[in-house]
């Protein structure tokens, strides 16, 4: 049993010394100063969006960076516990440093999921976009509940989160919605989410009550920063007005505040209603359609290396399926990994589903590159 404990703690301790050396806790420490300086500046606020981005990404590394020096401490005191309660032959102090590493054990492996996220937009914040596909009323219902489930899971984390665009089906649910998670390394972690989702449940919709399968698309992106240069000449974007609209189609408001932002060479439409004023939602507006023009670039820019590598290939599109009936289970159709409570998932318990995918994203990524 000692043995078994301390060959545990010996692989702990190599699994943090790696995530230590990953994180380069020098440096981030120098970044946790100069944030601070920043931060410390009277006239922070003069630029909020520029003050939001800088306090959070503080509160990230500062979070980041205790927890490793915590982990640290408590790796080193539950070995001297161990140690102790053997030596005394104390049973309840050997439980106890079982319970402990058993704890450590969870928190350094979340940690480790952590270090994956090395992809060059990976510590962008995310815009999420989820749009009804297949399925009719059904599947406009299950884009709906998966907005919520995402919205769940960020609040969950205490991650702000703002929501530009709800378009509302006619009966029920929603037609697309576009929201952002205003939290650093938030793209790197959802982006693991995009997709086709599938639901399979006795619809509350139909009059005979038959089994109805539906689907909804999740679409991540990072959101785009000024060093990305994203420039769109004001000759190829079309700006359309219209009032707000809520459930139903009726309209929120009086004046047309609301924007939608063609972009004329790609097709590429997106909207936004939340802001107050139309300058807002022409701001707001801007920053979704450069976001997705990144995507676009990254694509071409994939597309060319895939041409280079002769490997064409991509991972699948369809990567979640929510069973609610004739048995109760949500699978990910690329890790195997399954949960019985789908009302738990529903309501924003992934991190499950999200470090499975994070972890496996990394082994496909090394078997492409050893192919």
């Amino acid at each position: 049993m000692a043995a078994d404990f301390s060959t545990r703690l010996d692989e702990l301790d190599a699994t943090l010394r790696s995530i230590e050396a990953v994180l380069k806790l020098d440096d981030m420490r120098a970044e946790v100063a100069d944030l601070e300086l920043q931060a410390a500046a009277p006239d922070l606020w003069n630029d909020v969006e520029a003050a939001q981005s800088i306090t959070s990404k503080l509160s990230y590394l500062q979070g980041d960076l205790r927890r490793v020096e915590e982990f640290r401490s408590r790796l080193d005191d539950v070995g001297l516990l161990h140690e102790m309660g053997a030596e005394e032959h104390d049973e309840a102090t050997m439980a106890e440093a079982e319970r402990e590493l058993e704890s450590l054990q969870k928190g350094i492996e979340e940690l480790e999921v952590r270090t994956l996220l090395s992809g060059e937009y990976d510590q962008r914040e995310a815009l999420v976009t989820i749009r009804s596909e297949a399925g009719g009323v059904d599947a406009a219902d299950f884009a709906e509940m998966l907005m919520r489930m995402y919205l769940r899971w960020a609040e969950r984390h205490k991650y702000p989160t703002e929501v530009y665009d709800v378009s509302y089906a006619e009966e029920a649910g929603i037609k697309s919605a576009t929201f952002a998670v205003k939290q650093p390394y938030a793209y790197g972690t959802l982006s693991v989410e995009q997709g086709t989702h599938r639901l399979v449940r006795i619809s509350p919709f139909d009059n005979q009550g038959r089994r109805q399968t539906s689907f909804a698309g999740v679409e991540v992106l990072p959101v785009v920063e000024q060093t990305d240069h994203v420039d769109i000449p004001e000759n190829e974007i079309r700006v359309d007005v219209f009032r707000s609209s809520g459930p139903g189609g009726q309209s929120v408001n009086t004046t047309d505040s609301a924007v939608r932002m063609t972009h004329i060479p790609t097709g590429i439409v997106v909207s936004c209603q939340n802001e107050k004023s139309q300058i807002q939602n022409r701001a707001a507006a801007l920053r979704v359609l450069q976001a997705r023009l990144l995507v676009v670039r990254q694509r071409e820019q994939k597309a060319e290396m895939d041409a280079l590598k002769g490997d064409g290939s991509s991972w699948g599109n369809q990567m979640r399926s929510y069973v609610l009936h004739p048995y109760q289970m949500v699978k990910d159709l690329r890790t195997e990994l399954e949960s019985g409570n789908p009302s738990s998932v529903l309501d924003g318990d992934i991190d499950g589903f999200i470090e499975a995918g994070i972890r496996w994203r990394r082994e496909s990524e090394n078997a492409d590159s050893d192919a």
